[in-house]
């Protein structure tokens, strides 16, 4: 069970993340803070695998939130959930460790797929966000790789920010299958998550998947 701190000042934002990850078997919510120094306390005691951090918060913010947890309780992931997706508050909060950037309208299903992915150790970043950082890379440069054509073409949507679900029904396959192609890309890039995945996407110019077809 994947246990989750709320930390956001707006009772209905903490209402609607709540009756998200309610919904979802794996994840438990253990405690709601309505400003950074309350969640800080909340983290202390009840030790979350995952804290869902706002940006803007009375008291201490989002952003030193996000990196004093990484001091005091360094077993918590913070995944950084916010209205705003200004190029200095995503660069500030994954400096100071957050292992996710999502905005809040981003839905539902990447909420919870950021809490897993953050409570195994990945990282998940809202797709608009993770275009816009990917393009100001350099110029891509094709490289020699060892992926198969069907992995490139998984890499190309990590790239797009498109989620395991939505890969596997552009691609015709189980976001299961996804999973394992997502880990047997890892391992032959020699990357730990999702989001350097579409950094090499976007370095080497494999960002253009191709015309999906039915296994």
């Amino acid at each position: 069970m994947i246990r989750v701190l709320i930390a956001d000042d707006q009772d209905a934002v903490r209402f609607s993340f709540r009756t998200i990850l309610g919904a979802a078997p794996d994840i438990r919510v253990v405690g709601e803070a309505a400003d950074g120094n309350a969640a800080l306390t909340l983290a202390k005691e009840q030790l979350p695998d995952v804290a869902l951090v706002d940006i803007r918060m009375p008291g201490m913010d989002g952003l030193e939130l996000t990196r004093v947890l990484g001091e005091a309780v360094p077993a918590t992931r913070v995944v950084v959930v916010t209205t705003y997706d200004l190029d200095a508050y995503v660069h500030t909060a994954l400096r100071n460790g957050a292992c996710g950037f999502l905005l809040k309208h981003s839905g539902a299903g990447l909420l919870t797929e950021a809490v897993r992915a953050a409570a195994a150790g990945d990282a998940l970043i809202s797709p608009e966000v993770t275009v816009r950082l990917l393009r100001e890379l350099a110029t891509p440069s094709p490289a020699e790789h060892p992926l198969t054509d069907r992995e490139l073409d998984i890499v190309a949507l990590v790239a797009e920010g498109r989620t395991n679900a939505e890969i596997g029904a552009t691609l015709y396959i189980t976001a299961g299958t996804v999973k394992t192609h997502l880990a047997n890309i890892q391992q032959k890039l020699g990357v730990e998550n999702r989001v350097a995945i579409a950094a090499w996407a976007w370095d080497t110019g494999h960002c253009t998947p191709r015309r999906p077809t039915r296994p």
